[in-house]
């Protein structure tokens, strides 16, 4: 009966993450971005519609490596963050109301990057420790405000373990709940799902910047 209980409670588990995680894949229209052809990102910080506070600059600050890995010229975000201070912009919210005209002028980019974490942390659930992230962006070109793409992305870790019985598991699995909320745990997955989100090549994802040898390829 222990067997059984223990079977059923595992898979129920393993079903929750991957449904949590499954996007499906969109088509995408590239008109606009293959007519703008942006060579420059400015990236704004992230609204967050997570409990976690932590969840803005977490993907602020992994969002540049996918995107100059793709191939474009990504401001420096603290250089864009200080430059919104200076002005008396600290919420991101506020920040995103900005016209696309107003920061053109400002940051002489291409096209800014709109990002929204709607999920950030760790959960207990059932005989294990689940951390996710999911975030969704848009760029959005600073010339007309034409949305230039969009696009979604989740990743998650799970701790579950099969070893020391059903209380082991328990056990392990509370420990490493603590151990993810003191360490940021959620730090990690939020750059593989920025990454999920913004590296070119893949279905859905934004195109290959002129500084990439792949460029006008896709």
């Amino acid at each position: 009966m222990m067997r059984r209980l223990l079977t059923y409670l595992a898979g129920v588990a393993i079903v929750m993450l991957f449904a949590g995680c499954a996007v499906p894949t969109k088509q995408v229209d590239y008109a606009a971005f293959k007519a703008s052809r942006p060579r420059s990102i400015v990236v704004l910080p992230p609204q967050n519609t997570s409990p976690d506070i932590k969840a803005t600059y977490a993907m602020l600050s992994q969002a540049t490596f996918p995107l100059a890995e793709s191939g474009y010229y990504v401001l420096p975000v603290a250089v864009v963050d200080e430059t919104f201070r200076q002005n008396g912009l600290t919420i991101p919210d506020e920040i995103h109301a900005v016209p696309v005209a107003k920061l053109h002028e400002i940051f002489g980019a291409d096209a800014a990057l709109y990002v929204t974490v709607t999920d950030y942390g760790s959960r207990y659930q059932i005989l294990s420790s689940v951390t996710r992230v999911a975030a969704n962006a848009k760029l959005v070109d600073l010339k007309n405000g034409d949305v230039l793409w969009s696009g979604t992305a989740v990743a998650a870790t799970d701790s579950s373990s099969s070893g020391g019985g059903l209380i082991g598991m328990l056990i392990s699995a509370a420990i490493t709940q603590a151990m993810n909320h003191s360490m940021d745990a959620s730090y990690a997955v939020a750059g593989s799902t920025s990454y999920r989100l913004l590296a070119a090549g893949q279905p859905g994802g934004i195109l290959y910047g002129p500084r990439s040898p792949k460029y006008q390829s896709d």
